[in-house]
């Protein structure tokens, strides 16, 4: 969705047409922010979830985008799974239909064979792995007939005090994001706690974000309990972004929030592996803020998808992830903070 926003800024230009004749089919992990995110554009949240698992809910969901009755149907990313993303462009019937070439194995050449056979245009975006920011724009300057240039994600978000156990006017504040919903993808939690412990002899508090799976470790680790606020679990989406939104500093895994920070245009440091490098994180330098750094240390395993063979358990970070010291982590955030 970050990745994508930017380039949808574009569509009513390239189609001639109103964002209120626009509709943003999207999913309820982001439906709570997505009022403001989207304003201007019709919205339909569906549960991506339950789409994919439970045949009425993908009935009805079916029946409900027929009644969009849209002239185009667009679909442009690039991984994405057929029975989601394909099927509703199927199951839309528009007139016209519009997608992009998306990443096919063996396993999925079938079910994407079909459903490509029933689209108008194809597009195709480039070679793995291609950024995917870059892939939006060049979908859409394929469409159009125009060289649209692309530019880095942003979003616009509310000005919205942050709830905290401290005032954030006086006491700058640094987010650690230490979880991700593949293990792999996780730096160590001691790496962690050594860089919040470098952050409060700094005289910065500490804020630690996550999901309610994602309860890592609590503020007890730490020798200075007053400059700790473990969140983890505790925010909705919206006060997810209203943390981000004020933090001096942002140091997260390769997961969501990352790609939001940089979005909000907050000073922030990636945590990457190798998995698919590239295709999400790091940014090409064409769209690549200022503000954004991204770690990593390269190895001949790169570009394994994730399916690492490296890892005694499936609980251990990526030797890819676990591979990158504290001392970059440092470096880069006290770039970044120096620059703020």
């Amino acid at each position: 969705m970050v990745l994508f926003r930017s380039t949808l800024e574009e569509y009513a230009g390239v189609f001639n047409i109103e964002k209120a004749d626009i509709t943003v089919v999207g999913c309820k992990s982001w439906g709570p922010i997505s009022s403001i995110i989207f304003s201007g554009y019709n919205l339909r949240i569906i549960d991506e979830h339950a789409f994919a698992r439970r045949p009425l809910y993908r009935l009805w969901v079916g029946l409900t985008v027929r009644k969009i009755a849209p002239e185009i149907t667009i679909c442009d990313s690039y991984f994405r799974r057929a029975m989601m993303a394909d099927s509703l462009v199927w199951m839309v019937r528009a007139p016209r239909s519009i997608s992009s070439i998306p990443f096919i194995n063996e396993v999925t050449r079938a079910e994407f064979t079909y459903y490509l056979s029933q689209v108008d245009q194809l597009v195709d975006t480039g070679p793995y792995p291609t950024h995917e920011v870059l892939r939006h724009y060049r979908f859409l300057s394929e469409v159009s007939g125009w060289n649209i240039k692309p530019v880095p994600p942003r979003i616009q978000w509310r000005d919205q005090p942050v709830m905290v156990m401290f005032d954030i006017k006086t006491s700058p504040y640094v987010v650690l994001n230490p979880g991700s919903n593949e293990y792999g993808r996780r730096w160590p939690v001691k790496n962690y706690i050594q860089i919040a412990n470098y952050l409060r002899d700094r005289g910065l508090r500490v804020v630690i974000i996550g999901g309610k799976n994602e309860r890592i470790f609590d503020k007890r680790v730490f020798s200075n309990e007053d400059s700790i606020v473990n969140l983890s679990g505790k925010t909705e989406l919206p006060e997810l972004l209203d943390l981000l939104n004020h933090a001096a500093c942002v140091i997260s895994n390769d997961t969501g929030p990352a790609h939001l920070s940089i979005a909000l245009e907050t000073p922030t440091v990636v945590i990457v592996g190798g998995g698919h490098f590239g295709s999400f994180v790091p940014y090409p330098e064409e769209v690549r803020p200022t503000f954004a750094r991204f770690a990593f240390e390269d190895m001949s395993c790169y570009h394994c998808f994730w399916r690492c063979d490296r890892r005694e358990n499936n609980s251990e970070a990526f030797p890819c992830v676990s591979k990158v010291s504290v001392d970059t982590i440092w470096k880069l955030t006290k770039e970044l903070l120096k620059a703020d």
